[in-house]
C-alpha cells in the first residue's frame, strides 16, 4: 500500500483550521486533530491511518463517494463518520462545520484484533459509514480531545487503553477482518522456536513476563502464549521455570558459586525461592544435590 498519507499532509489536500492537535504529545498509534471546516468539494487521498470523524459544532448537508455511489445525509454534533485505511474518498459540504479527527495505526488495530480474536490478523478493514448516532464512539473521540486538552500525567496510557475500547467496539460493529492464512497456523515456526529458546537462555537472569517473550517475535501476548504451548506442549511459564532449574542443577555440579548467586544467575527471586522450586522438582535441596555432585 504505497503513497499512503499521514494525517499530518491531510491539510494539503483538505484546508482548515487546527483548533486542536496531540502532535508532540508522545502518543503511540493514536493521534488527533480538531479542525473548522468551510464548505468544500476535496478527495481526500488513500490515508495510511483509519479516521473517526466527530462532528462539534455546525451542520450540514453531506455527501461522500467511496468505492460505488455517492452516499448523501446531514451531518451534525453528535454524529460520527468512518474511513478506513488506504482508500480514497470524494466529500463535499456546503456550510461552515467544526469536527475532530481520530486518527488510529493499522499496526494497533491489527493488534487489537490479534488480542480479541486470538489469532493472526492481517488486515482490518472499516465499513463506509457516512453517518452513525453512536454514542461509545462520539464519547471516545471527546475523552480522546479532552486528553489532547489538558496534557495531563499519564496522558499517553490513558488514551492507549480508550482507543483500545473504542477500536474493540469498532470491531464488533464496522469492520472486515481477514486473518492470516498460513501451513500450521497453531504452532511457531523452526525459526521462532530456536529464537525464542535463545531468547530464554539469554535473559535467564530478568523478569521474563509474558510480553517481553511475546514482543521477541514481535506477537500479542495471546497469540504467542497459544502458539508457544502448541510448540513446546506447555505454557511459557512452565518451561522457562524447567530451563531455570536445569540451569540451577549444571551451575550447582559444575561451579562453586554460591547458592545466592545462582539463584540470581538463574532468575529466582532470592535463594529461598530457588530451594522451594528445586525441593519440589527434585525432591533435595540445592545444598543436598551440590554434596552429593562433588
Amino acid at each position: 500500500m504505497g503513497g499512503l498519507i499521514p494525517f499530518e499532509e491531510l491539510p494539503d489536500h483538505v484546508p482548515g483550521k487546527v483548533l486542536l492537535a496531540s502532535d508532540g504529545q508522545n502518543w503511540k498509534d493514536v493521534a488527533l486533530r480538531s479542525y473548522h471546516y468551510h464548505g468544500q468539494d476535496v478527495v481526500v487521498p488513500a490515508m495510511r491511518d483509519f479516521m473517526l470523524v466527530s462532528y462539534k459544532s455546525g451542520t450540514t448537508p453531506m455527501q461522500r463517494r467511496f468505492e460505488g455511489k455517492w452516499q448523501r445525509d446531514t451531518l451534525g454534533p453528535g454524529a460520527t463518520s468512518l474511513l478506513t485505511r488506504a482508500q480514497r474518498a470524494y466529500w463535499n459540504w456546503h456550510d461552515p462545520i467544526d469536527v475532530t479527527h481520530v486518527y488510529l495505526s493499522g499496526d494497533l488495530v491489527a493488534e487489537v484484533a490479534s488480542e480479541l480474536m486470538d489469532c493472526a490478523v492481517t488486515e482490518v478493514s472499516l465499513h463506509d459509514v457516512l453517518r452513525t448516532d453512536d454514542p461509545v464512539m462520539a464519547n471516545a473521540a471527546e475523552a480522546i480531545a479532552r486528553e489532547a486538552r489538558s496534557q495531563a500525567l499519564g496522558g499517553a496510557l490513558y488514551v492507549d487503553a480508550v482507543a483500545r475500547g473504542l477500536i474493540i467496539h469498532l470491531l464488533r460493529s464496522y469492520a472486515s477482518v481477514r486473518l492470516l492464512e498460513t501451513r500450521n497456523n497453531d504452532e511457531l515456526s523452526s525459526w521462532q522456536e530456536r529464537r525464542i529458546v535463545d531468547f530464554i537462555e539469554a535473559n535467564m537472569a530478568t523478569s521474563l513476563d509474558l510480553k517481553a517473550m511475546a514482543g521477541a517475535l514481535d506477537m500479542t501476548t495471546c497469540l504467542f502464549a497459544r502458539k508457544f504451548r502448541r510448540s513446546f506442549g506447555r505454557p511459557p511459564y512452565a518451561f522457562v521455570k524447567s530451563k531455570r532449574l536445569e540451569r540451577a542443577r549444571r551451575l550447582l555440579a559444575t561451579t562453586g558459586l554460591p547458592i545466592k548467586a545462582i539463584a540470581a544467575d538463574c532468575g529466582f527471586c532470592d535463594q529461598a525461592h530457588l530451594t522451594r522450586m528445586f525441593s519440589a522438582e527434585f525432591g533435595e535441596t540445592p545444598a543436598v544435590f551440590r554434596r552429593k555432585a562433588h
